[in-house]
């Protein structure tokens, strides 16, 4: 967010230097470990359901890939809000941690998902938030209703285009693809320090798989790419380690 590790060197680095324009002031108790985790997933999941998917009250939605950390803020958030949720995963022995945040059906992704999708609902969801990318794409457009939405937001299958996609041929009429990519701008104080506000209380839990120190970056990557993380990874410089 405002281009920290792209713009602006230091996405990795105990000091940096940046505009102050991307410094966001917050007040909390919380450890440095959990603050570092809520920016960004908060924001994205947030801004992903109510700026991109426009949630209304009425709306099923569909969170695919359902164990990552977005996908599991965005789960929380939206049953908050009072929406039924489906979350996928691609391992089953995930299950419990999308039950244990009020999940109302988990579906096991083997990239075929919308006939157990239409199993559920004959008519598909309203809403898809597409945290997977790549060539599912085209199976989430198949999980929507007609006016329904399907927002790609991530490319946790590390594959950033469709190969041979024709919009015409492959988005069903009446459904329509967005995306969405946050900027710093979409996260002012009093967002954030909304966010802030409710892990204090409780009401929202950061899932927090794996804490990292700084030094142990590779490991992490490493760590994220096995697939056994269900949760946020948080990498941390030694002197927050230490006073976490």
């Amino acid at each position: 967010m405002g281009g920290l590790g792209r713009k602006f060197d230091g996405g990795y680095a105990e000091y940096t230097l940046v505009p102050e324009s991307i410094v966001i002031p917050f007040s909390s108790t919380l450890d440095w470990h959990i603050l570092g985790a809520i920016l960004e997933m908060c924001q994205t999941a947030n801004d992903s359901l109510v700026q991109s998917l426009q949630l209304k009250p009425e709306d099923v939605l569909l969170v695919r890939g359902g164990t990552s950390s977005v996908g599991i803020t965005a789960a929380q958030l939206a049953k908050n809000m009072g929406y039924k949720v489906f979350s996928t995963t691609r391992s089953m022995t995930k299950a419990s941690a999308l039950e244990q945040i009020g999940v109302d059906e988990v579906i096991l992704d083997d990239g075929e998902i919308a006939p157990k999708i239409k199993a559920f609902l004959p008519s598909g969801v309203d809403k898809v938030l597409e945290l997977v990318g790549g060539n599912g794409i085209r199976d989430s457009l198949k999980c929507v209703k007609q006016g329904g939405i399907v927002c790609q937001t991530g490319y946790l299958s590390n594959h950033w285009r469709m190969d041979g996609f024709s919009p015409l041929g492959e988005i069903p009429s009446g459904v329509y693809l967005t995306s969405y990519a946050g900027e710093n701008s979409n996260l002012p104080p009093e967002l954030l320090q909304n966010f802030i506000n409710q892990v204090e209380s409780g009401l929202l839990d950061v899932k927090i798989d794996k804490v990292f120190k700084l030094e142990d970056i590779a490991e992490a990557h490493a760590y994220m790419e096995s697939n056994k993380a269900s949760g946020k990874l948080v990498g941390l410089n030694a002197s927050a380690y230490n006073n976490k």
